[in-house]
């Protein structure tokens, strides 16, 4: 773990349409944390002109030297804080991007079902890929920790956060070294100036939550024409699901 002098550097890699938002307003809300907001967004919407939302705006905001982004990530705790939660979109780490520097930080896993995920993401971007999905990134990524740290990275599952989030994060604080802090639980509605400038386009749920709501499984069915895809992401998903913290 990025742990020295007392200090902890948290990757929290996610793909989209999952509550990593939420866990950004958690662990912002503690007392010891600065957050900050999908990093690498811009290079990634630089890189492959993907036609996202805002993407215009956001190339314009943000850092599109990924370099420069990691320097960002690996150096000194901005305000002088004890913890760095990163809040990491697995499908921004490109192929071309290198892996060495996620040894100097801690890395852990924010994993959905897919059948959630692809119900939802579907509205947004109609014809997504298996890489629109994150799903294989994140298992890739996992997998080159597990073979290159030695360590296993922590895997946590978003139903059991939203149905137990008091058990489940202080399970994660536990395997995380830190305390467990009650403000996590719930926090005041409304954008944030560390959201990125994306907010107004992807943020609209979870800007008017004050906690993580429980659980409601979707009515929504994956259309036929994507069940290959599901398929693929529900592989995944499975591989990670069985490390997850229980």
């Amino acid at each position: 773990m990025s742990l020295e002098n007392n200090s902890l550097r948290l990757a929290m890699w996610s793909g989209p349409r999952n509550i990593s938002t939420a866990m950004m307003r958690s662990f912002g809300n503690r007392n010891d944390s600065v957050v900050c907001d999908e990093p690498f967004y811009a290079h990634y919407l630089h890189a492959t002109q993907k036609d996202h939302p805002g993407k215009d705006e956001i190339i314009a905001a943000g850092e599109t030297d990924w370099r420069k982004v990691v320097a960002w990530l690996t150096g000194p705790i901005p305000d002088g804080k004890r913890l760095f939660y990163q809040k990491q979109m697995t499908h921004h780490l490109l192929p071309h991007m290198d892996r060495e520097w996620l040894a100097k930080v801690t890395n852990c896993f924010l994993i959905r079902h897919p059948r959630d995920v692809l119900t939802s993401y579907i509205k947004i971007v109609p014809n997504p890929t298996d890489e629109d999905t994150g799903f294989p990134q994140q298992l890739e990524i996992f997998n080159w920790l597990r073979r290159n740290t030695g360590v296993t990275p922590l895997v946590v599952d978003s139903v059991e956060i939203l149905n137990e989030p008091r058990r489940t994060l202080g399970l994660l604080c536990d395997a995380l070294g830190l305390d467990f802090q009650e403000s996590m639980l719930s926090w005041e509605p409304g954008l944030r100036p560390t959201d990125g400038v994306w907010a107004k386009h992807w943020y609209k749920e979870v800007e008017t939550t004050t906690a993580f709501r429980p659980y409601r499984p979707k009515t929504d069915q994956v259309p036929e024409s994507f069940f290959a895809l599901y398929d693929r992401c529900l592989a995944s998903f499975e591989t990670l699901y069985e490390y997850r913290l229980r």
